[in-house]
């Protein structure tokens, strides 16, 4: 709900001034983190918003096959960033961040339609809770190993509110993800020590609102809602850029 994310950017806004919020601007970096069957390109279109406000943005290219691949490669980029980070996930990319974000460089957490698992749960933990009622991923069994979405399904569960082009795209280019990324236990969770925000996108099909939000309340996040499928950062970049700058502008 566009609603929800107006008032929290408000608040945000209000509790530091003009200067404050433009010297934020050049004093943190923000690396984004995608998630499962995608790449960092999905990125784009947030990382030139929020690149045309002044932030140093990285995105991460995980090969997302296994968890600790991927917190290396999230990492890494850590590691080149210019200034202190605001660490962005969306998906899977939340279990990557939640790993990979206890570095002293990590300032605060942003999940975006994420998973944010606690210490000894998995991704095939929190995906495989009963949600009644929701739907969810429609994963194919899995092939030598990895995971992919049945291809005529993808489109409207992952990015129904995204160019239909786009979309069947998307679904033929899947990425395969996996089955060790998806069942290796987090041990440290960053949302324990870090400040967390949390984007629940309310139509999504791939992770179940419910699961979004019970995620969210145990990291105790500041939570916006947004009536969005799981591709959000397609879908809406200008609103998931503002909440990241948003997010930005209160990290010292």
């Amino acid at each position: 709900m566009k609603r929800a994310i107006t008032g929290l950017l408000a608040a945000m806004i209000t509790t530091a001034s003009p200067l404050a919020a433009s010297a934020a601007e050049k004093a943190v970096s923000i690396v984004v983190v995608h998630g499962a069957f995608v790449d960092a390109s999905g990125w784009q279109a947030v990382h030139d918003i929020l690149s045309a406000k002044g932030y140093e943005v990285l995105a991460v290219q995980n090969p997302t096959v296994t968890l600790k691949g991927d917190v290396e490669a999230t990492r890494q980029v850590i590691a080149r960033a210019k200034k202190p980070v605001v660490l962005v996930g969306h998906s899977y990319g939340g279990a990557v961040i939640t790993e990979a974000g206890d570095l002293p460089k990590v300032q605060s957490l942003v999940y975006l339609a994420a998973y944010a698992p606690q210490a000894g749960e998995s991704v095939f933990d929190i995906a495989t809770a009963p949600t009644p009622g929701e739907d969810k991923a429609p994963l194919l069994p899995p092939s030598n190993n990895f995971l992919l979405c049945d291809l005529e399904k993808f489109p409207t569960s992952f990015a129904a509110d995204v160019d239909p082009k786009t979309a069947r795209f998307m679904a033929d280019a899947q990425v395969p993800w996996g089955l060790e990324a998806v069942q290796t236990k987090i041990t440290a969770p960053a949302w324990k020590d870090k400040p967390t925000y949390f984007m629940v996108t309310t139509k999504d099909h791939m992770i179940p609102p419910s699961q979004q939000r019970a995620n969210a309340a145990r990291a105790k996040a500041k939570v916006v809602e947004i009536d969005s499928s799981h591709a959000v950062m397609l879908s809406h970049p200008q609103e998931v850029a503002d909440f990241i700058a948003g997010v930005a502008a209160q990290t010292n």
